[in-house]
């Protein structure tokens, strides 16, 4: 088992009519995202803290998104990110994909 250790795992995901490739979360992604999901909730702004934790969510688990910047970002439909957040949870096993991701704490 130990030669699995570090070995990324990844499916395509429809998106936008489009086909993207989402990395399945580690243990430690997940827990890095419950801590962005924590500190959002803390947030003054909570509109823009759940947007930023959608976008890094999104930056962790879809490959080439790490690229793509905040203004690029707000050009997507809220909708279809929002599907695709859900789908990178489901993906990584966490609930049943109707889970968004400032919801896993």
């Amino acid at each position: 088992m130990k030669h699995l250790v570090d070995k990324v795992m990844t499916e395509k995901v429809d998106f936008m009519g489009d086909t993207v490739e989402v990395k399945k979360l580690s243990v430690a992604q997940v827990f890095e995202i419950q801590e962005l999901s924590k500190s959002a909730a803390k947030a003054k702004d909570q509109e823009m803290a759940q947007m930023s934790l959608l976008m890094q969510v999104l930056k962790i688990a879809v490959i080439g998104a790490e690229e793509i910047s905040e203004k690029e970002f707000n050009n997507f439909p809220l909708n279809e990110l929002t599907k695709l957040s859900e789908k990178v949870m489901s993906i990584s096993g966490l609930g049943d994909g109707a889970q968004e991701a400032g919801n896993l704490a």
